[in-house]
């Protein structure tokens, strides 16, 4: 494992008023008691708003990696003050994870994709020959997918945050498949999304999270794939309340 538990600190004062990201449970749960990882591929779960971005967003920015998307030692706009909880992230981690930390930040291996930035992430990354193709000249998905097979391609911490925003039924079973093949080799993926398909990697590590702060949880006890399910069963049990049709 790259890292073994992420944890924060803050001083009482900063945190009591109810700001935010104090006042959002998982971050008041990291704060508590820290965030263990179980496994090499973690994916958090929750609706909008749960604050299960701002986690990885602060996590990726804690490892040394560009929390606007991209590798470890370039920057998306500039140099930026850390944030106010990505800078405060610490970590527990592996051996090869102990090696990265102790170095510089180009020492860091890994990739944070966030769905907004990504092409603008990966056009710097071509700029500096990391990846073969021109994210301008491929849709955004095909540009997700060069991401995955060129910057995804050895150990280190890749971070993710809703990646199947871009992506067709097929191309996250690449999704998939590019991660259960990536955590063999010693890598570790921690991912934010909102699809039942790439959470029901075989061996991964499922987080709800919500107002109640983080809890582990199987695939099949996810509200969310509860939900895919009933959907795609019966649509209209579902549209019937939204639409004002008999």
């Amino acid at each position: 494992m790259i890292v073994e538990r992420a944890y924060a600190h803050a001083a009482e004062a900063e945190t009591g008023a109810g700001d935010w990201p104090w006042s959002v449970p998982c971050v008041r749960q990291l704060l508590d008691e820290g965030l263990r990882f179980t496994a090499p591929v973690t994916f958090l779960v929750g609706e909008n708003g749960s604050g299960k971005s701002t986690l990885v967003e602060a996590l990726a920015e804690g490892f040394g990696l560009d929390p606007w998307g991209g590798s470890a030692g370039y920057r998306y706009a500039g140099p930026r003050a850390p944030s106010v909880l990505g800078g405060r992230i610490r970590f527990e981690a592996g051996a090869a994870g102990r090696r990265m930390l102790r170095g510089p930040h180009t020492r860091r291996r890994g990739f944070f994709l966030r769905a907004e930035t990504a092409l603008d992430a990966l056009g710097r990354e071509e700029r500096t020959g990391r990846v073969s193709g021109s994210p301008e000249e491929m849709s955004h998905g095909e540009g997700f997918l060069m991401a995955f097979r060129e910057r995804f391609a050895e150990p280190g911490l890749y971070v993710l945050d809703e990646p199947e925003s871009a992506l067709s039924f097929a191309s996250c079973l690449e999704l998939v498949l590019t991660f259960d093949a990536l955590s063999r080799t010693g890598a570790q993926i921690i991912c934010a999304t909102h699809s039942p398909l790439l959470t029901a990697l075989p061996g991964a590590d499922v987080l709800e999270v919500g107002a109640h702060g983080i809890r582990r949880t199987e695939w099949r006890d996810l509200e969310l794939v509860d939900h895919w399910r009933r959907y795609l069963d019966d649509p209209w049990s579902y549209l019937r309340h939204l639409m004002d049709r008999p």
